[in-house]
């Protein structure tokens, strides 16, 4: 078993089909990426499908999350699920910004798609079009009922940018009770434009808590192995999460393996090293395995250059 002396081994696999979006949220893309992003090649499904199965032999991955950019833009998403599910990964959940949801929820259930992340940064328009720069909230909202009425677990992500969204806390665990999902406030990450200037944006857990506790009373739940958000349960029924990766990361029993749309893994986000796995044998991939664990950082999140858009989240 592929292990490190901190006990922490791969068993999820989230994986980057693209790197393009339809959106240009504030925390992935600054001005300058907007316009002068360079798209690289792609591998094959059947190379993609290879890597994972490789992957699988030597990890017995338990789960496997779809990412982006923006995975609905992928052509062959479905075949990916589909070939995913016949490779043995019982678990199969997709992060998504939604706005293509309303026709594709239905048919991904289809596929064999289980669960589903969507990106919700505001509760209403104006404000969704501030972080987003785009004006596409009634797509969104659209589309999560459409994920909701397919019969896929729904939840909700929200990256909180001090100064630009904060104001949307209260309003999102609202929308969130409507809607009967559970919904996650993720501290913004050191990634990308951001990298060594996170801290001008940077609203933190205890920040967060403290507004929440304005309106609602709540109590904390058991953080489960691995997991990357610790949970709370108001009084009035809404469960939420906070996905602390600056004030309290979750480095110590991180289980992520990253796969992206060219062949490489990365062993941690922070670390913006790719080793490809194309064409290894299978002594050749273990060896690989390790130098990605060793990527793993110990303490805390450091950040890197490594845009969001090409690797997801």
């Amino acid at each position: 078993m592929l292990i490190d002396q901190y006990g922490r081994s791969f068993k999820t696999l989230r994986i980057s089909l693209i790197d393009t979006c339809n959106f240009a949220c504030l925390y992935c893309t600054d001005d300058n990426m907007m316009n002068h992003h360079e798209f690289k090649n792609q591998i094959s499904l059947a190379s993609l499908l290879a890597s994972v199965a490789k992957l699988h032999q030597v990890l017995d991955l338990k789960s496997v999350r779809l990412t982006g950019g923006e995975p609905l833009l992928y052509q062959n998403l479905e075949q990916v699920i589909i070939g995913l599910l016949e490779i043995g990964i019982a678990q199969i959940s997709m992060t998504t910004n939604g706005f293509l949801l309303l026709k594709k929820a239905a048919n991904l259930k289809l596929a064999g798609l289980k669960a589903i992340n969507v990106s919700l940064d505001a509760a209403n328009q104006a404000a969704f079009f501030k972080i987003t720069r785009r004006d596409k909230f009634y797509e969104v909202d659209q589309g999560i009922d459409a994920a909701i009425d397919a019969g896929l677990k729904v939840k909700l992500n929200a990256v909180i940018m001090k100064g630009v969204n904060d104001n949307q806390i209260i309003p999102l665990l609202q929308y969130a009770k409507n809607k009967k999902v559970s919904i996650r406030f993720l501290e913004v990450m050191e990634m990308g434009h951001l990298y060594q200037n996170k801290d001008h944006f940077l609203y933190t857990q205890n920040d967060i808590l403290e507004q929440i506790a304005t309106y609602y009373d709540f109590s904390p739940l058991n953080r489960q192995a691995s997991a990357t958000a610790n949970y709370w349960k108001t009084k009035c029924g809404i469960t939420f999460g906070i996905i602390a990766n600056s004030s309290e990361p979750f480095c110590a029993d991180c289980n992520r393996l990253r796969l992206d749309h060219q062949g490489n893994i990365y062993g941690c986000l922070s670390v913006n090293k790719p080793i490809s796995i194309l064409h290894q044998s299978d002594s050749d991939l273990h060896q690989t395995l390790e130098k990605a664990l060793s990527q793993k950082q110990i303490l805390r999140f450091a950040g890197s250059n490594l845009s969001m858009m090409e690797i997801g989240g």
